[in-house]
């Protein structure tokens, strides 16, 4: 065990972090014993999750099931990962119980309940908690599978509460399972999934500014970045610019329209 950081090799929860309730750590393990026997885990980066104090830890959301690895991985760093998600996933049975349990945080989209989560994270991180979400809100629409332009909801949490942003990169999900090829889970041998901690974005020049829609875009482009850096690394390719999908319907929309 390394003492410096509190590191098991990644294989247990570390030492020293939240202090978790019974059913959390229970639906922790759940979600593990269902992982270890279909991926094999590559990870690094843990130190640069702070084991106590605010943090928010962002992801790069690719596929329907990358979102269990990057549990597992928020597990084990010592904190209490509360994830921004679907409120959809409340009414599924069993989960829906068991998210509530684990006081994740439902995000209502396009209701007036939709403020509520962003309230309810800001307090977490005062209380010196940790959240998790992904900046897109969704599966990334990039054709390739690169980040794309996030929701401003996270720099929001940052301009709120001075939180820390530590980007979770991860590859390797799509070769469990993969909407766009394949409804079907592939089982069978374990696939090796790479997730990775990466340092805090430096977000120092927007300290103590206004809250603008300029600077809650600039801060969530940055985050995105960091997030598309560090996953052109792991997949050994050049990133692209980051995807807008409203200007490629745009694009999309002015292409279909018949030649006058």
């Amino acid at each position: 065990m390394n003492e410096q950081t509190g590191e098991a090799h990644y294989a247990f929860r570390r030492k020293g972090g939240d202090r978790l309730p019974w059913f959390t750590h229970l639906a922790g393990n759940l979600v593990k014993g269902g992982l270890l026997p279909l991926t094999k885990r590559e990870w690094s980066g843990m130190e640069n999750v702070p084991l106590d104090g605010p943090v928010i830890m962002v992801w790069n959301h690719y596929s329907d099931f990358d979102p269990l690895p990057v549990a597992h991985f928020a597990y084990n760093t010592g904190r209490h990962p509360r994830f921004l998600l679907k409120h959809s996933l409340v009414k599924i049975p069993v989960l829906g119980p068991m998210i509530r349990a684990t006081e994740q945080i439902p995000v209502y989209r396009g209701s007036a309940d939709a403020a509520e989560s962003l309230r309810e994270a800001i307090a977490i991180l005062k209380r010196g908690g940790s959240v998790v979400l992904s900046p897109e809100g969704t599966v990334t629409k990039e054709p390739d599978r690169w980040p794309m332009r996030g929701k401003t909801g996270v720099a929001r949490l940052v301009m709120e509460t001075g939180a820390p942003v530590v980007p979770i990169v991860q590859w390797g999900s799509l070769e469990i399972h993969d909407r766009k090829r394949d409804p079907k889970f592939r089982l069978g041998m374990r696939k090796k999934v790479t997730v990775a901690a990466l340092p805090a974005v430096d977000l120092s020049e927007w300290d103590g500014a206004e809250i603008t829609r300029e600077n809650l875009t600039a801060i969530t482009d940055r985050i995105m970045e960091a997030l598309s850096g560090g996953l052109a690394e792991m997949r050994g390719e050049a990133a692209p610019p980051l995807f807008d999908p409203r200007q490629n319907r745009k694009q999309q929309s002015e292409e279909s329209e018949p030649n006058e």
